[in-house]
């Protein structure tokens, strides 16, 4: 965008010298923007797959005892609590063994 506005500047608006000053300016902006936006969606890696869903607190919604059924962000999957959990209870997944989820009863105070 700013290689478009410093184009239009030089061929519209701005004398001789100042208009190839423009171009030169607007292309290194575009530069520096264009390896900024790499340099940001690479410094991290993306969280996929099983690894990621461990930690993460879920919502119980037919009871666990010790099978039942949880949601996890609007997914319903089976799930194993061995303390049990009653439907609506949060818990927490400790792991992920095939389509199943290994989850705990969040203690809380």
């Amino acid at each position: 965008m700013l290689l478009v506005v410093a184009i239009l500047l030089a061929v519209f608006v701005l004398p001789e010298p100042w208009n190839i000053a423009a171009v030169i300016a607007g292309l290194l902006g575009e530069m520096a923007e264009a390896t900024f936006g790499i340099w940001y969606s690479r410094r991290r890696r993306a969280a996929i797959g099983a690894e990621a869903m461990v930690g993460s607190v879920v919502r119980v919604v037919e009871a666990c005892r010790p099978k039942g059924r949880a949601s996890y962000k609007g997914e319903l999957w089976d799930a194993v609590c061995a303390s049990g959990a009653e439907s609506g209870e949060r818990v927490r997944i400790d792991a992920v063994d095939g389509l199943v989820l290994v989850v705990e009863r969040i203690r809380e105070p």
